[in-house]
């Protein structure tokens, strides 16, 4: 990941720039820019992805709704993320249509990557914590996520699952650790 800090980037002038298949984002006006992911990486945000959207559609049902990137989060003028998966709470029609700007996250989880590790880290999980919004750090070679709640200034280490309790659920979300990290071969 490579970041440009000559000028104050906007959503807007993030818009503009070239669809020529990396991944744009600014946090606090800064331009951070990352190439495609590694298979391994996709694979954890698929099962991610996949045991959310069970939860929301059963136990969880009306919390919210997940989606994967490349999906922009914005969060000021400034600030343009795109989170590996993350959690809307629910939104009408004309959200999803893009007629309608998305509301904050609830949640957004970030799978750490070679070269977007430390911009995740030290970027964007800050950004998120000041927006309120919870944020998981997927550690796919060190098999732990670590689990940011909004106020706080040091993550729980969490190394057989994470969970995730949004207000108003019926039951709290837990993701199992071990057969992910199973599927990737680890």
């Amino acid at each position: 990941m490579s970041s440009t800090e000559s000028r104050r980037w906007s959503v807007e002038d993030v818009w503009a720039l070239p669809d020529d298949g990396s991944r744009y984002e600014t946090v606090d006006g800064e331009l951070l820019v990352t190439p495609a992911p590694r298979y391994v990486h996709q694979q954890v945000v698929g099962a991610i992805h996949h045991e959310l959207r069970t939860w929301l559609r059963g136990p969880g049902k009306g919390v919210g709704l997940t989606l994967m990137a490349p999906a922009d989060v914005i969060l000021d003028a400034y600030t343009l993320v795109q989170p590996d998966v993350f959690v809307l709470p629910p939104v009408s029609k004309a959200v999803l249509f893009g007629q309608e700007p998305a509301p904050a996250p609830l949640l957004a989880i970030e799978v750490l990557s070679p070269g977007t590790a430390r911009y995740d880290r030290l970027k964007k999980r800050p950004r998120f914590q000041r927006a309120g919004i919870e944020c998981w750090l997927v550690d796919v070679e060190s098999h732990l996520v670590e689990r940011w709640a909004t106020d706080t200034d040091r993550p729980e280490i969490c190394i057989e699952s994470v969970t995730w309790e949004p207000a108003g659920a019926p039951e709290l979300f837990r993701l199992a650790l071990a057969p992910i990290w199973e599927e990737i071969g680890d």
